[in-house]
């Protein structure tokens, strides 16, 4: 391939980027239509044919999908009965208890680490800041000290760790293993939610924060709340059960038979599966709650989770066309004779996409499609892939992210403050992981 050629078919992909950003961001485009336009404008830039671009489209949305949709649609049932039951509350009224007044944000980090497992961002954090405030109100204490400790715990749970959607659709992309990559992601998130969380939180102690009263939502009575051992059972059986998959394989010796069993009891969609199962009865049959609701909730996951799905089958459209084209591999040729790491280069590419166009899932994605082409060629471990993206598709969220404006509406801050408080924790978030990621690699490699 000429050079002239290649420069070519780089400015069309960096044309592509741009063009997504600017409809995402300033256009306000629905976000799997700006995919659409995106993918096939790109395609056909590229050389794909009119018969062919509609074909890598559906490829990319089917592929992508595939096994994810079930993924993500179980874990927003899963995360939206933890919540509608009261099982969230119970962990984190439990958790206050336990740590007591002297060490108020590790108890709030440590329940932010084990609900942020299996609930979406945004229902973790209306979820949880109206205990932010209550416990803001009973200790005297400013809001955004006491609460960022939380929400980097949230945070970091959406960006590295399955099941969340966009882990969940690195994972597959990547062809990683799920058990490994949470395990992996664990190790990262503690040191990460401490520095940014706990240590930085304490720079934050001036800033003023008056809550607008309508936000703060009552809880529920103490008498209405399920056990504490069954609250947190259920919460983190998947976590439980996807490490044990991951654990079992490597003492177990017993014949094909056994191997295979682990195997399909080990996929993460019978993991969700058997996890919405206990679910169902453990957090709504036994608690009186009549099967009916509890479908109601789990119908009012899936809406919840609608336009994230295709969000991701937008990506993987656009990743069809980088692909059937041929530019993927030119530029994994291109960027394999820089003299950076490929971790360092994955989360370089989600960082940039990420302060770009806001979306940490949109970013995450885009960025996994340019660099997959040089997982096969460089010995990249994919798990670690998955966290570097991961974490670079956290960095410094602003004006252009909805998470920034929910932070700072919820606490009634400046944008000033927000951007001090808020973008500087994602930011520290997403240093720590790739450090984290690193030194992983120096470790397992």
């Amino acid at each position: 391939m000429a050079l002239d050629s290649f420069h070519m078919h780089l400015y069309i992909v960096l044309f592509g980027i741009l063009l997504l950003v600017a409809l995402i961001s300033w256009g306000k485009v629905n976000a799997f239509l700006a995919f659409l336009v995106v993918s096939i404008v790109t395609g056909l830039l590229l050389g794909i044919s009119f018969g062919a671009i509609t074909q890598s489209v559906y490829k990319g949305i089917g592929d992508t999908l595939g096994q994810l949709a079930i993924v993500i649609v179980l874990g927003a049932m899963l995360g939206k009965i933890v919540a509608e039951s009261g099982a969230a509350q119970r962990i984190a009224t439990y958790m206050m208890n336990i740590f007591g007044e002297k060490y108020i944000q590790w108890a709030l980090m440590v329940t932010g680490l084990i609900i942020g497992i299996p609930l979406f961002y945004n229902v973790g954090f209306v979820l949880m800041v109206p205990l932010i405030f209550s416990v803001a109100y009973k200790y005297k204490l400013p809001a955004v000290y006491i609460g960022l400790p939380m929400l980097a715990s949230l945070s970091v749970t959406h960006g590295f760790l399955p099941p969340h959607p966009a882990p969940s659709a690195l994972v597959e992309q990547f062809h990683a293993s799920m058990g490994k990559t949470l395990v992996y992601g664990m190790i990262i998130a503690i040191p990460a939610v401490i520095l940014a969380g706990i240590v930085y939180s304490k720079t934050l102690k001036g800033i003023v924060s008056s809550p607008l009263e309508g936000l703060v939502a009552a809880d529920k009575p103490e008498a209405e709340l399920p056990g504490i051992g069954n609250s947190l059972l259920t919460a983190l059986l998947p976590v439980i059960l996807l490490m044990l998959s991951t654990l079992l394989p490597l003492i177990s010796h017993g014949s094909a038979a056994l191997q295979h069993l682990l195997a399909f009891a080990g996929d993460p969609s019978i993991i969700l599966l058997l996890a919405i199962a206990f679910a169902t009865y453990t957090l709504g049959i036994r608690c009186g709650m009549p099967m009916i609701k509890i479908m109601h909730i789990y119908e009012a996951a899936t809406k919840d989770v609608a336009v994230i799905l295709l969000i991701i089958a937008g990506a993987g459209a656009l990743k069809e066309v980088f692909t059937d084209s041929g530019v993927s591999k030119e530029v994994a040729s291109y960027l394999q004779v820089w003299p950076v790491h490929p971790l360092v280069l994955g989360w370089l590419m989600a960082a940039i996409i990420r302060v770009c166009l806001g979306s940490a899932t949109v970013a995450g994605l885009t960025a996994a499609g340019l660099i997959l082409p040089l997982m096969n060629r460089l010995h990249v471990d994919p798990n670690l892939m998955v966290l570097s993206v991961g974490a670079g598709s956290l960095m410094f969220s602003h004006v252009n992210d909805g998470g920034f404006w929910l932070f700072k509406e919820y606490f009634n801050l400046s944008i000033k403050d927000t951007i001090r408080s808020w973008s500087v924790m994602e930011t520290i978030v997403s240093v720590v992981g790739l450090a984290g990621v690193l030194l992983l690699n120096l470790l397992v490699v």
